[in-house]
């Protein structure tokens, strides 16, 4: 079957089409939504076969780093180890424009961190991704939509074109910049920088 399409708002998601992604992905299924940034890909955290699906499409592109789509900092602590000074940076800035690399939690499930140890976490600016989160009942488990070696798929229609059989669901928000978030591992000390994206690194220190 072929991929889904839907246009959305940003600012104002329809209630039922939020809902109709949040069952897709409750099934293991795969969808394509619109952050603060670029396109990403989203699975359900704990179904499985929509877990192991996402990290197949992910293989083919290096930037392989898989991160949790969070509404707030609410529930943080149950999914990886955050140190005071760690969480007063991520208070300040987000929701935002950034990945925080942080330890995982012991009992983040095993096909989610693969080899790692670490996880990758998002609270975007964007209306969609927290309605998602919050109709889902759990985060995301999310990444980029992947094109090539370093760069990464903004339009819907290519999209759709490339992943037609691979994925379920674009909700469609139009053209959008190739600027992703910026990545900051904090599970190193110093911290390190892995990409300047979209978020002021500046903010960060």
């Amino acid at each position: 079957m072929a991929v889904e399409v839907q246009d959305v708002y940003t600012e104002t998601p329809h209630k039922r089409q939020i809902q109709h992604a949040a069952k897709i992905l409750e099934k293991g299924g795969i969808i394509v939504y619109p952050t603060d940034t670029i396109y990403g890909l989203a699975a359900d955290v704990f179904n499985k076969a929509g877990v192991e699906r996402m990290i197949k499409i992910k293989q083919e592109s290096k930037h392989k780093l898989m991160s949790l789509i969070f509404p707030d900092l609410t529930n943080l602590s149950e999914w990886v180890h955050v140190q005071t000074n760690v969480y007063r940076v991520m208070k300040r800035v987000l929701p935002g424009k950034y990945t925080f690399i942080l330890p995982a939690a012991k009992d983040v499930p095993k096909g989610v961190l693969g080899k790692r140890k670490t996880l990758g976490i998002r609270v975007p600016d964007n209306e969609i991704s927290r309605r998602l989160v919050e109709a889902l009942g759990r985060p995301l488990f999310s990444t980029s939509v992947p094109k090539g070696e370093d760069d990464f798929f903004t339009d819907p229609v290519e999209i759709a074109a490339r992943f037609k059989h691979e994925i379920d669901l674009i909700l469609d928000a139009g053209v959008m910049p190739n600027l992703p978030s910026t990545i900051v591992d904090f599970s190193v000390e110093p911290p390190e920088i892995i990409r300047v994206g979209a978020g002021d690194v500046d903010a960060l220190f």
